[in-house]
């Protein structure tokens, strides 16, 4: 009854008080032994001691730290000049991937007005197309990741 009950305590991830570590041994009868000390060599840990990991403490994040004043600063106007060229920049990536979005529509459209005789399946018709369903499904994530950081910016 003693080896059940600790055995249920075990199971019920209910810590044992006083236990640093738990052990589960084979007694010299073949039954199973449940000790808080190692009896022999085959006993093996099976609960051992608190769990030392800690939450992160509470309180001020990295970004409510003050920078300290001998950290280097980008002045005002050099960082509204890179500001805006980003935004230059991925205005363009956005024209040229709604570029690329139009042309594989196109080529999707194109493979689909396709009707070879050949191909009676029409599993065989949707693994031909595919490959034009992917690329026009890549381009609109990019679009939208592109989106995205347009929405970031200042």
């Amino acid at each position: 009854m003693k080896r059940f009950f600790i055995a249920l305590l075990l199971l019920s991830g209910i810590p044992v008080a006083g236990a640093a570590t738990i052990y589960k041994c084979t007694g010299a009868d073949g039954g199973t032994i449940i000790s808080n000390n190692r009896i022999d060599k085959s006993c093996k840990a099976v609960v051992t001691g608190p769990e030392t990991a800690m939450p992160a403490p509470k309180g001020k994040s990295a970004a409510s730290n003050p920078s300290p004043a001998s950290f280097p600063k980008v002045a005002e106007d050099a960082q509204k000049a890179r500001d805006s060229d980003r935004k230059r920049i991925l205005e363009q990536e956005l024209a040229a991937e709604q570029k690329n979005l139009d042309q594989a529509k196109k080529d999707l459209a194109d493979q689909e007005a396709v009707r070879s005789g050949n191909e009676q399946n029409y599993q065989k018709v949707l693994e031909r197309l595919q490959p034009y369903k992917d690329r026009v499904a890549q381009h609109e994530r990019n679009i939208a990741a592109i989106n995205k950081e347009l929405g970031g910016l200042k």
